[in-house]
């Protein structure tokens, strides 16, 4: 067999349904709630409210570009063009760049996490191992790719649903050793729905969109979708109330189980409620599925940079080695690059500096936001091109544009300014400047190799 120029369209519905669970519901709600919900108390529901509602157009406007032209390139693609060449080099490179320290970090956080069962084992074996069983499921064939991811966010979900359904038979039912105190009142009761005012909520938004990424995965699946005309709108329309579900849904009955001022910002809010409910092995139920998870996020992580890569070569803004599939139709040079940059988190390992993981997380949160700010402004310039008659319209429309584009656009500047009044989350505004200017001299350096753009 010869290596193959197209991407197999294996991924059914629920694949890519669970896909965008996966890697959007991570660690983020199972650990950084806690501190999230001491920094706004009960609105931090309204953040995630707010949250929810920039991503329902963002997701929309990312919906209708995939109906329009689904390709592996996504958002890369639909920037370059409708944005412009080096929109769409700035686009590709930095979620190539953004899920490589996801992962990085991912891989450590099960480093950490596998030493809850076993302590003696060094930190960097269970990343290695890790890395090493991810790597070969995603370059065997998307469908395994599909099929593990599926399994890894099913585990979520059930552990969130369970979550649920145990705390509203508790809040309804009145049993169990909350029975006494557990009542919706707790969502007001302790200081008021917003405690801190609205600023304790602007505060947490910077959480929320970062527990969002991953969200837009979708749009990296499009060029492996079977029936994508059906699948997408249908798998983008779910994502998004699912999504909403799920956090709300478990944040609502944490804060009412519990006074929100009871809640020890440094320990998971679901390993607190589950002991307190006396389910046994909370912790180590808790621990398997942030384990879980961050495996999940490692996968879709060499999932979508693997295509990301081949998506640069095919539209020459990076080596045309990326551009070759192997047999089974994967971008396999992709995924050892990024398998290969993902083993630098072995290495990280061994020290853990605390400033890496701030680090990881500022470079993150701006390639998040600047990949939602290129959807909406790629989606405005499609449907001015659509009336200009210059390409077909789609079928899967998103309401209330372009009044909404320019919207969220000003939401994710506002989230992009409070990231300054953390001192944790400020350096992202120091390396943000360095980093696009590196894409520019990137970007200046490849351009003979770009391709010319279609008369």
């Amino acid at each position: 067999m010869t290596p193959t120029d197209s991407l197999a369209r294996n991924l059914r519905n629920r694949h890519i349904q669970l896909i965008a669970i996966g890697g959007t519901i991570g660690v983020g709600l199972f650990l950084g709630s806690a501190k999230a919900i001491h920094a706004a108390g009960p609105g931090l529901l309204l953040a995630y409210v707010l949250g929810g509602i920039a991503i329902f157009f963002i997701m929309r406007a990312l919906g209708e570009l995939l109906t329009y032209r689904p390709v592996a390139g996504s958002f890369a693609t639909y920037a370059e063009e409708f944005c412009g060449p080096f929109a769409g080099f700035v686009t590709g490179w930095s979620y190539w760049f953004m899920w490589v320290l996801i992962a990085m970090a991912e891989l450590t956080a099960i480093g950490i996490y596998v030493r809850h069962w076993f302590p003696t084992i060094p930190q960097w074996l269970p990343a290695l191992i890790a890395l090493g069983i991810l790597y070969a499921a995603n370059l065997v064939a998307v469908r395994v790719f599909g099929e593990l991811e599926f399994w890894f966010a099913l585990i979520k979900v059930i552990t969130i649903v369970a979550f649920i359904l145990i705390g509203l038979a508790v809040l309804l039912l009145h049993v169990g050793p909350f029975a006494g105190s557990a009542s919706f009142a707790n969502l007001h009761a302790h200081g008021g729905f917003m405690p801190y005012g609205l600023r304790g909520v602007l505060l947490t938004l910077q959480i929320v969109m970062f527990a969002y990424a991953g969200v837009e995965l979708i749009g990296v699946t499009a060029g492996e979708a079977r029936d994508p005309m059906v699948v997408l709108p249908r798998a983008t329309n779910g994502i998004i109330w699912r999504i909403l579900i799920f956090y709300l849904g478990a944040l609502l009955i944490i804060m009412a189980l519990v006074p929100w001022d009871q809640l020890d910002p440094d320990v998971s809010p679901f390993i607190f409620v589950f002991e307190k409910l006396r389910v046994p092995g909370a912790a180590g139920l808790i621990t398997l599925v942030v384990i879980t998870a961050a495996a999940s996020s490692c996968n879709s992580g060499l999932f979508s940079t693997g295509r990301m890569l081949w998506s640069l070569a095919e539209h020459g803004q990076g080596p045309r080695l990326f551009a070759r599939l192997n047999p089974r139709q994967v971008p396999a040079a992709g995924i050892h690059l990024s398998a290969a940059v993902m083993l630098l988190a072995v290495v990280l390992n061994m020290v853990v500096p605390k400033e890496v993981f701030t680090w990881v997380t500022s470079i993150t949160l701006i390639g998040t936001l600047w990949t939602w700010g290129i959807i909406l402004v790629a989606h405005r310039n499609y449907r001015r091109a659509v009336q200009a008659g210059r390409v077909r319209a789609a079928p899967f429309r998103m309401p209330c544009s372009p009044f909404a584009n320019w919207a969220v656009l000003a939401f994710l500047l506002i989230v992009t300014g409070m990231l300054w009044l953390d001192p944790d989350t400020r350096v992202a505004l120091y390396v943000a400047p360095f980093w696009f200017a590196l894409l520019g001299v990137g970007y200046w350096a490849s351009r003979p190799r770009v391709a010319p753009e279609p008369s």
